[in-house]
C-alpha cells in the first residue's frame, strides 16, 4: 500500500530520519523528518498554473506547533490552536527567507509550504528540523526548486562551536544562531549574541554551514529515489521586449535616480513608466501590452542602471561613496510623561521609541511547547502606510512587523540588566515615521536611547545598520546604510547590530544563489566601521543610562521575607495583602522563595508598604534602632510602636540622659521617637532605651 523510501544519518550526535510515500501522498512533496523524538511534517503543494496578470511569486510558509506535539492541551476557552503565535510566525519567516531565492526565475504559481510540529521531545528544537524537512520536501516535490538547503543552530559554550546544541544548553551559550544555505554558499542568517567579535560570528557562519553538508547530502539521496518528475517550464521569450523597454528607459531612468530625494525621485521613475507603458501601447495598437510583463522588464532595466553605477563608477542614488553613513539626528525626552523616549532620524528613516516600565503584573505569558514562561521585555514595531507617504491598511502586525520587531528584540536583550538585579517589565514601542532603508535598525538605535533615557542599566549602548551588496559575476561591491531602493534592486540584506566591544545580533538574506566568506568579511568589516560611527551620533544625544528613573516610572522595591510568613502577609483568601495594596497604594507581588516586590510612583507608599509587611513577617533584632511613635505614657515610662505592630516599653530610667520626674517632661503621645531595641525582659516583653527626636530643632537627645 505504501511506497515508503527513508534515509538516515548522523548528525551533531544523534540520528536525522527523512522518510516519505507513508503520509501526505496527496501533496507534491511530503517529508516526515524525525530529530531524536522531535517529529515534524512537511508539505508543499503549487498550483498547476499562475494565476492570470501574476507579478510576483505567491509563496507562503506555514509553520504550526500542535499541542499535542508535547502532550499538551491548548489554554483558553476553546481549547485548540488558533491564531499563529510570534514564534510559528518567525519560524515561517525563518524558513520562507532561505528557500524564496532557489525558485526559478519566472515561476509565478501558488506555492504553499506546511510544515507541522507532530512531537517534541523537549531536547531538539522542532525549527531547525521544520527547514531540513522543508528543503526535503521541495526537491523531491518537482517544483522547480533549486535546492536542496540545509540549516544548522550554532551555540557558542565555553569559547567552542556546538553543532545543534540541545534546548538545555542554550542559556549556557553566549551565542544562538541559525544559518541556512546551499552546498557551495550562505543563503540566510540570523542570530543573538552576547557581543561577541566579527572573527567569532563569522566562524560560527562557517562552521553551521559545514555542519548541515550532510544534511544537503541526505536530501540529494532521498531525492534521487522517490522524486517526482521536474515540472515542465515554458517561459515566454521576451527578450525583443527587454531592449525596447530598455531603450525607451534607460536615460530617463538615469536622471530620475540621479535624484536624491526619495519622494521626487520615486515621482520621477513613475513618470517614466508611465512614458513606456504608453508608448508601447501605442505601438501594439489594437494587440494591446501585457503590463505585468513589461513592468518585470521596467524593473530590471532599473535595476541594471543602479546597479551598474555602483559596480562601475562607485556612485549611490544618493551621491554617497559605498561607505558613507546617512546624517544621523539623536533626540530624547521627547515625550513628558512617557518614561523613556527618543527620536532616532538616520537620512529619511525615522523611528520613534518610547519605553514604559512597569512590575510583575505587566508580566507577558507566553505558552509554548517546551512550558509556559513569562517575558519580561517586550519590543512591538509598527510600519504605518504613512511612513512611505502611501494609505494602507491598519490593523493587527503583520510578518514583516512582527519580524523586525525580534530582530530589534534579539540586538538590545543580551544588554539589559539581569532581572534580579531590575526587576522591571520593560515594553518598547518603535512607531516607524518615515521610512527609506533599515527602519529595524532604526528601531534598535531609538530603543536603545529609550531605554537608557528611562534609567534603564544597559550595559552598552546599541546601535545597528544594514548592509547592502551588489554582485555581477566575480565582482561585488558591499552599501553601508542601505536606501530602500538599494535594498530593493540589490542582492543581499545584511542587518549588524552591536556595542563598542562586540556584535549582539545579525541578520542575512540574500536574493542570489549565495555569497561567500570573503563577501562576508567585508560586510563585517564595512559594517564595524559603521556602527562605531552611528554610536558616536547617539552619544551626542545620550551615552549613558541617566542616574534615575523617569519622573513618572514605577520605583520598585526588594525585599525577603521568610517563607513560613508568605502565608501570613497574604491571609486567608488574600485579604492581608489586598488590605496593604488599599491602603497603600503600592503593588504588591509575592513570589515562593519569600522574594517581594513593592512597587509605586509613590515613594511614601512603598514604604508604607514595606514597614506594614515588616511588622507581619520580619522580627526586630537587639542592637538596631527604630524609628516609633509613642503611643501611650505612664508614669514608669512610655509604649513605643517601633517596628509595624509591635510595641515595646522605654522605662523612665531610659528616656533621657538626666533623671526625670515625670515621663510627660520628655515624650507625649504621638511624638516621633527613635529607639533602640535593648533586648527582652523574663516575660518576653520588649525592652527599649530612646533616641528622642527633639520636636522643634529635629535633633536627637540620645541616652548616654
Amino acid at each position: 500500500m505504501f511506497d515508503i523510501h527513508r534515509v538516515e544519518v548522523e548528525w551533531g550526535g544523534r540520528p536525522l530520519t527523512l522518510e516519505t510515500g507513508k503520509v501526505a501522498r496527496q501533496a507534491d512533496g511530503a517529508v516526515l523528518a524525525t530529530y531524536g523524538e522531535t517529529k515534524v511534517l512537511a508539505t508543499v503543494v503549487a498550483a498547476k498554473e499562475p494565476k492570470p496578470g501574476q507579478d510576483f511569486f505567491p509563496l507562503t510558509v506555514n509553520y504550526q506547533e500542535k499541542a499535542f506535539a508535547a502532550g499538551k492541551i491548548p489554554g483558553g476557552f476553546f481549547k485548540r490552536e488558533g491564531r499563529p503565535s510570534e514564534h510559528e510566525t518567525l519560524t515561517s519567516r525563518l524558513i520562507d527567507r532561505p528557500i524564496r531565492p532557489l525558485f526559478v526565475d519566472g515561476f509565478k504559481c501558488d506555492t504553499q509550504v506546511i510544515i507541522t510540529v507532530l512531537s517534541h521531545d523537549m531536547e531538539n528544537a522542532p525549527d531547525i528540523l521544520a527547514m531540513v524537512a522543508a528543503s526535503a520536501a521541495l526537491t523531491i516535490s518537482g517544483i522547480p526548486f533549486m535546492g536542496p538547503i540545509g540549516g544548522a543552530r550554532v551555540g557558542y559554550i565555553n569559547g567552542e562551536y556546538v553543532l545543534n546544541p540541545f534546548i538545555d544548553d542554550m542559556p549556557e551559550s553566549s551565542l544562538d544562531l541559525i544559518v541556512a544555505g546551499t552546498g557551495d554558499a550562505v543563503l540566510m542568517v540570523e542570530s543573538e549574541a552576547s557581543e561577541l567579535s566579527e572573527e567569532i560570528m563569522l566562524g560560527a557562519v562557517m562552521f553551521g554551514h559545514a555542519g548541515f553538508q550532510p544534511v544537503i547530502d541526505a536530501i540529494i539521496k532521498l531525492a534521487e529515489t522517490a522524486a517526482r518528475p521536474p515540472r515542465e517550464l515554458n517561459l515566454p521569450d521576451h527578450s525583443a521586449l527587454a531592449e525596447r523597454v530598455k531603450a525607451l528607459a534607460s536615460d530617463d531612468l538615469t536622471a530620475a535616480y540621479a535624484i536624491s530625494e526619495k519622494t521626487a525621485r520615486k515621482t520621477a521613475v513613475d513618470a517614466v513608466k508611465a512614458k513606456v507603458l504608453e508608448t508601447l501601447e501605442a505601438e501594439a495598437g489594437e494587440a494591446g501590452i501585457d503590463k505585468v510583463v513589461i513592468g518585470d522588464l521596467f524593473k530590471k532595466t532599473e535595476a541594471g542602471i543602479v546597479r551598474g553605477a555602483i559596480l562601475d563608477k562607485g556612485e549611490r542614488i544618493d551621491g554617497r561613496d559605498l561607505k558613507t553613513v546617512r546624517p544621523i539626528v539623536s533626540e530624547v525626552g521627547i515625550l513628558p510623561r512617557a518614561h523613556g523616549s527618543a527620536l532616532f532620524t538616520r537620512g529619511e528613516t525615522q523611528a520613534l521609541a518610547v519605553a514604559t516600565l512597569g512590575t510583575n503584573d505587566d508580566e507577558q505569558f507566553v505558552d509554548a511547547l517546551e512550558g509556559t514562561y513569562k517575558a519580561t521585555f517586550m519590543l512591538h514595531y509598527n510600519f504605518p502606510p504613512y511612513s512611505v507617504g502611501e494609505t494602507g491598511r491598519m490593523g493587527s502586525p503583520g510578518r514583516r512587523e512582527i519580524g523586525h520587531g525580534k530582530l530589534a528584540w534579539r540586538a538590545v536583550h543580551p544588554l539589559l540588566p539581569p532581572h534580579h538585579e531590575f526587576p522591571y517589565t520593560l515594553r518598547v514601542v518603535s512607531e516607524v515615521t518615515e521610512s527609506n532603508g533599515s527602519s529595524s535598525m532604526a528601531t534598535v538605535c531609538g530603543t536603545s536611547l529609550a531605554l537608557m533615557d528611562a534609567g534603564v542599566p544597559l550595559k552598552a549602548p546599541v546601535a545597528g545598520i544594514a548592509m547592502g551588496l551588489i554582485k555581477e559575476g566575480e565582482k561585488f561591491a558591499v552599501l553601508s546604510d542601505i536606501l530602500g531602493d538599494e535594498d530593493h534592486l540589490g542582492d543581499m540584506d545584511f542587518k549588524v547590530a552591536g556595542t563598542t566591544n562586540g556584535i549582539t545580533s545579525l541578520q542575512m538574506d540574500i536574493k542570489i544563489a549565495g555569497i561567500t566568506e570573503e563577501i562576508m568579511q567585508v560586510a563585517l568589516d564595512q559594517a564595524r566601521d559603521g556602527r562605531i560611527h552611528i554610536l558616536g551620533e547617539m552619544g551626542n544625544a545620550l551615552s549613558e543610562a541617566r542616574a534615575e528613573l523617569g519622573e513618572h516610572a514605577p520605583r520598585i522595591e526588594v525585599m525577603k521575607i521568610p517563607v513560613d510568613k508568605i502565608r501570613e502577609v497574604i491571609g486567608s483568601g488574600g485579604k492581608v495583602i489586598r488590605e496593604i495594596v488599599e491602603k497603600t497604594g503600592a503593588k504588591v507581588n509575592i513570589e515562593d522563595d519569600g522574594t517581594v516586590k513593592i512597587a509605586s510612583a509613590d515613594g511614601k507608599a512603598i514604604k508604607a508598604a514595606i514597614n506594614w509587611i515588616n511588622s507581619i513577617a520580619a522580627e526586630p533584632e537587639v542592637g538596631m534602632i527604630y524609628e516609633g511613635r509613642v503611643v501611650k505614657t505612664v508614669d514608669f515610662g512610655a509604649f513605643v510602636n517601633f517596628f509595624g505592630a509591635k510595641d515595646g516599653l522605654v522605662h523612665i530610667s531610659q528616656l533621657a540622659p538626666q533623671k526625670v520626674a515625670k515621663t510627660t517632661d520628655v515624650v507625649k503621645e504621638g511624638d516621633k521617637v527613635w529607639v533602640k531595641l535593648m533586648g527582652f525582659d523574663e516575660r518576653g516583653k520588649v525592652r527599649l532605651s530612646m533616641k528622642v527626636v527633639d520636636q522643634d530643632t529635629g535633633k536627637e537627645i540620645e541616652n548616654a
